[in-house]
């Protein structure tokens, strides 16, 4: 973790296991973790870096009670920003979780107590979020005069849906539990830690090959910003790059003679 250990990093800590999986934990529990300009470009650096370090997986975490509850509105309210200057900070916002999503290596987030506003936002950039009994989900801006400005738009609602999450915003509804997983803010409840949860599924996604997960953690999300003809065309030619890949032979043939794993129903 050399690479990373240079960022400099003050507002997320670093820590990383033998199976190639970094935990980055935001490290600002006395302010739920919320979101200041810091944190952003923080952000930006640690997943601008994470590809090119050999980072097989990343687990977002959170110190404290909660995960992040959003927008550090302190912050935000001292320094009386105009409007060029919070629609430059959004970008930052946008070039961090943009960064998440699309950079290739598999973000699995293990949420707890809040999950809030641009909180959600990060989340929601995450491939996948584990959530506790303690996670709770929700939109506030709309009961503070503000709108979402870190993709809410773009990954909440293509969560949830936009009927969803405009009735989020203009009610102030908060999910959780079994409800959360059901209109899809998570697609795990762990009973007992997320972290824990989270740290199973990152272990298990850093065993696949890295350029599959390049794949599975770009391409994807890309193939849904284009038109059907397109993306038809963009998932052939990454097929043909992945799949035939000289680390993927071994595998192949372990499937050919019957001695990998076969997939099998979860036990009940």
């Amino acid at each position: 973790m050399t690479a990373l250990s240079d960022l400099g990093l003050t507002n997320i800590a670093l820590s990383d296991d033998e199976d190639g999986v970094v935990i980055a934990t935001l490290n600002r529990p006395a302010k739920r973790n919320a979101l200041d300009a810091v944190s952003i470009e923080e952000l930006v650096r640690l997943f601008d870096a994470a590809p090119r370090a050999g980072v097989r997986s990343v687990v977002l975490a959170a110190a404290g009670d909660h995960f992040c509850a959003g927008l550090d509105l302190v912050e935000h309210h001292v320094a009386d920003r105009s409007p060029s200057a919070f629609w430059q900070l959004c970008l930052r916002w946008h070039e961090a979780f943009n960064k998440m999503e699309y950079g290739g290596v598999p973000v699995i987030a293990a949420l707890k107590g809040a999950v809030v506003g641009g909180g959600l936002e990060l989340a929601s950039s995450a491939h996948i979020r584990v959530a506790d009994a303690t996670t709770y989900f929700a939109l506030p801006e709309g009961q503070r005069g503000l709108f979402t400005g870190g993709g809410a738009t773009i990954r909440v609602a293509g969560l949830v849906g936009k009927a969803r999450m405009i009735d989020m915003m203009l009610t102030g509804r908060v999910y959780q539990g079994q409800e959360a997983v059901d209109v899809g803010l998570c697609q795990y409840l762990a009973p007992g830690s997320s972290l824990d949860r989270a740290m199973e599924i990152a272990r298990a996604a850093a065993r696949n090959l890295p350029l599959t997960n390049f794949a599975i953690c770009s391409a994807i999300s890309h193939v849904q910003n284009m038109s059907a003809m397109d993306a038809s065309y963009m998932e052939a030619a990454v097929a043909g790059i992945v799949n035939t890949q000289a680390d993927a032979r071994e595998r192949l043939a372990a499937f050919a003679d019957k001695t990998a794993a076969r997939v099998r129903p979860n036990a009940t």
